[in-house]
């Protein structure tokens, strides 16, 4: 097992979340940082849908009450030897998670898993629904599964750490990109966008020019899924996560292409993301 002696800022248990239950009010949710995610694993012997521990901007701190297979991906915290490296965690020791220089997310695996009970199929906390299991707390005890693959014989992953300064994303075209007029979809892709200090899980709030509307008026709710990029009547657009509502009703003038939505999860307030069309 493992006791959270701390969880830090917000620390959850994710996995690859619920696919396939929009129809039904229930959306995906899982690791905002997927890569990230199935890197741990895999760097621990996992299955790819195995739990890990989902840490924003560091503090989490656990303690082994068994000699557990452990690594950290993601962000880069300060205190955490095993960072893309699988290493030991002797049985009573602690591993104690620092505030990353850079980067959001920082992704704990333990070889078997996160083990608490899943909810319609999945271990992931949706901060948005309250689904999946509570956020940990200071005390509490996470059960650790029994490992079923093999040991990847990998010393260390030599992956990038996210970056600290600027990120410049692909953007496809949206379904309601006609609700925008030619200049505001202009500026959407030639704009410096820098995300508020309202983000979280559910989405990234960006702060630039205004985009205004070249149709006035509401739509009826829409699907909406993880990268969907919606413009309020703000003009202030709102790029989604992986707690992203399973419906809404502002247009969504572009995607953010999948892969890059990753690198999105680890933008910090104040950093700054091009759009690129």
């Amino acid at each position: 097992m493992l006791t959270v002696l701390s969880p830090g800022p917000l620390t959850t248990v994710q996995d690859l979340g619920r696919p396939g239950l929009a129809g039904i009010g229930v959306g995906r949710s899982g690791a905002a940082d997927r890569a990230s995610a199935a890197l741990a694993n895999r760097l621990v012997g996992n299955e790819p849908g195995a739990a890990v521990l989902e840490a924003t901007l560091g503090g989490l701190v656990v303690r082994a009450e068994a000699d557990l297979l452990v690594v950290t991906t993601g962000a880069r915290c300060p205190g955490s030897p095993v960072h893309d490296a699988p290493g030991l965690l002797r049985a009573g020791t602690t591993l104690a998670l620092g505030a990353p220089a850079a980067g959001l997310r920082t992704y704990l695996a333990v070889r078997g898993g996160i083990a608490v009970e899943p909810v319609l199929g999945s271990r992931s906390t949706d901060v948005l629904a309250g689904l999946g299991p509570p956020a940990p707390g200071a005390g509490d005890v996470l059960p650790v599964g029994t490992p079923s693959g093999p040991l990847p014989g990998v010393d260390v992953a030599p992956v990038p750490d996210p970056p600290g300064g600027e990120v410049t994303v692909r953007l496809l075209p949206g379904p309601r990109a006609d609700w925008l007029t030619g200049a505001a979809l202009d500026r959407l892709a030639a704009a410096a966008w820098t995300v508020t200090a309202e983000s979280n899980r559910v989405g990234l709030r960006l702060e630039g020019p205004v985009l205004e509307r070249a149709v006035s008026g509401e739509l009826p709710s829409e699907g909406l899924v993880r990268g969907a990029l919606q413009v309020p009547p703000s003009g202030q657009p709102v790029l989604f996560l992986a707690d992203a509502p399973v419906t809404g009703g502002y247009p969504v003038a572009g995607y953010v292409a999948d892969g890059d939505v990753d690198r999105c999860a680890q933008l910090r307030p104040g950093q700054t993301v091009r759009l690129h069309r």
